[in-house]
This record gives structure tokens, C-alpha cells and sequence, in this order.
């Protein structure tokens, strides 16, 4: 098992469109490429945006949606793959069979390779769940998928790790939503809009309890207890009616930040994935300490509703999509 350079990418995109959003992956991919990555992830939804598809019917959501792996935005990715000799990751509105799925598809060279459909879709009450897990070999690495809120129930990594998964890659839409958490909230667009003259102002929204002082309360628990790289990837800049702080990061089985970007603009972080951090972990201890026996209750049927904070008066989480 080799070493593995991973890339995650953020990109303002622009929304419903499709050919703009392709340009930018392709942009990044390259640069990704020049800087060593052998696999490039962008965030949920990247090719169609994601937020403004809340209130469209379910027939404008189905003309937003392609059919994978054929659809033309997939044999676009498999293009850039191509030209530039890497696996490319993003995410877009699948149709198939009549239901409308929040997909995530991987790509190489050689074409499609795997699609994950999101566990807990709730930006559109038009997208169906999807139906399991996902974990495939890349690179000589076992690598699983998660989209945004399927990271916030626990049960998700670590069942992914238990999969086999030494890579969970996160595409997110998150951060700098309504709250009610102690210094939560949206950023201004005018701070985003004035940026350039006044980097300080936001970046000190970006790094604080808005943006990443909320992520790493659990997105490194995530990566440390089950023992686990994590490839985290979300959108910059103004997302349908609110900002988002990209802060894309790859971090190790030891809930350490590997790659970061603090950037206030379109960027791409690589990230060197050794094999040696894999053994020994906490994470690898505390799966082998389980007692299943005990579990019962976490199996029990009920009726699964998923909620984000930022729907709900009352509620404190910030969850993104």
C-alpha cells in the first residue's frame, strides 16, 4: 500500500450553472494536478449549486437532474479525468427510475468508476434517501463517501469504517447558517462582497464559532475514532442566500488537520495519505473493543426524520447540507 495525495477543492459556484461550475472544476483540477494530487474532490451538489434548489417543484428539480453514469455532466468530469490523468470527485442531481437523488460520482480516465447516493437528503423534500453504503478501492486505498449530514450521525462513519474504509471523503455545503448556538450565525454579504479591501473582517467570521471553530467540534472526532483520513470539501463565497467559508481540509486518523485552506477565494489543498498512520490508532482500538451485544436499542425500528438546525426555531445545529 502506497502513499496517497488527495486534493480538496472549494469554488464560489454559480447557480444552475452547470457549464460555469464544470469550467472551475476543471480550473482546479489542474491545478490540483500540478501540485501532485492523484485524486481531486469538490463539494455536495457542485456542478448544478446546491442551496437554491430548495424551492423548486419536483419537475424543476427533475430538469436539474441527469441520469448517471451517462448523463452529459458525468462524461464531461470523465473528460477532465481524461486530459489530465486523475480521479475526479463532485456531486450533482441524479434521476433514475423516477426518483431524484443527491449523487456524488467518482471518475477516472478510463470512465465512470462509482456513484453514492446521500443517506439524508433534506435540502428538497423532491430527493429521495439513498440506499447504503459505499466503499471501492482507489489507488490501493479503501476509500468510503459521505455527503454533508450523513457526517453528523456517528453511525454513518463508523459503520463506513467498519466497511473497510481508510478514506472517508465529506462533500459538505456548511457553516455560517442561522443558530441559535453561542456566536452562530450567517456572515454578511458585505463582507464577503468587500473581501478584497477588508480580509481581516472575514476571516475572523470564517475562523470563529461561524465557520471552523464548529467544525472542528466533531469533523476531527469523525477522522479520530474510528481511526480514519477524512477529505473534507466545501463551496466559498455566496451560496444562493448565504455565505459559505470553503475551509477545506484533509485530516489523519489522529483527528489532525494533514491540509487546510484559508483562502477567501476559489482554492485546492493537497494532502500526503501515508499507510503507517493507519495502524495503531485509537479509532482501530475502539472498534475492536466493541461489544455488539450491547447494541440492541441502536437497531430498534422508528421513524427517521432529518431535521437541519437551520429549519427549526428552537433548534441549535448548525448542520449544514
Amino acid at each position: 500500500m502506497n502513499d496517497l495525495r488527495i486534493a480538496t477543492a472549494q469554488f464560489e459556484h454559480r447557480d444552475g450553472d452547470k457549464a460555469y461550475n464544470l469550467a472551475r472544476v476543471e480550473t482546479l483540477t489542474r491545478r490540483a494536478v500540478e501540485a501532485g494530487a492523484q485524486i481531486v474532490s469538490f463539494h455536495e451538489g457542485c456542478i448544478p449549486a446546491y442551496s437554491w434548489l430548495q424551492p423548486l417543484s419536483k419537475s424543476q428539480l427533475a430538469d436539474v437532474a441527469e441520469p448517471v453514469p451517462d448523463g452529459p455532466s458525468v462524461l464531461e468530469l470523465i473528460r477532465i479525468a481524461s486530459d489530465y490523468r486523475t480521479i475526479i470527485m463532485a456531486g450533482l442531481i441524479e434521476q433514475d427510475s423516477g426518483h431524484l437523488y443527491n449523487t456524488y460520482v467518482t471518475v477516472s480516465p478510463e470512465g465512470f468508476l462509482t456513484r453514492f447516493r446521500k443517506l439524508h437528503p433534506f435540502v428538497s423534500p423532491h430527493l429521495s434517501p439513498g440506499e447504503g453504503y459505499n466503499v471501492i478501492e482507489l489507488c490501493g486505498w479503501q476509500v468510503g463517501f459521505l455527503i454533508c449530514y450523513d457526517n453528523n450521525l456517528v453511525e454513518n462513519p463508523r459503520i463506513t469504517t467498519m466497511m473497510g474504509a481508510q478514506l472517508i471523503v465529506a462533500p459538505h455545503v456548511t457553516c455560517c447558517l442561522p443558530s441559535n448556538m453561542p456566536g452562530r450565525g450567517i456572515v454578511e454579504r458585505s463582507l464577503w462582497d468587500n473581501r478584497h479591501r477588508d480580509p481581516v473582517s472575514l476571516r475572523q467570521q470564517f475562523s470563529g464559532p461561524k465557520g471552523r471553530d464548529w467544525l472542528m467540534r466533531w469533523l476531527p472526532t469523525r477522522a479520530y475514532e474510528n481511526g480514519v483520513y477524512y477529505a473534507f470539501s466545501n463551496p466559498i463565497g455566496w451560496d444562493y442566500d448565504t455565505v459559505k467559508p470553503g475551509l477545506s481540509m484533509i485530516i489523519d486518523p489522529f483527528g489532525e488537520i494533514v491540509a487546510e485552506s484559508d483562502a477567501l477565494d476559489d482554492d485546492v489543498v493537497v494532502g500526503l495519505l501515508t499507510p503507517e498512520k493507519l495502524d495503531n490508532t485509537s479509532g482501530s482500538r475502539y472498534l475492536q473493543a466493541r461489544r455488539p451485544e450491547l447494541y440492541g436499542p441502536m437497531v430498534e425500528p422508528h421513524e427517521s426524520v432529518t431535521l437541519p438546525g437551520w429549519q427549526l426555531e428552537s433548534d441549535g445545529e448548525d448542520d449544514g447540507g
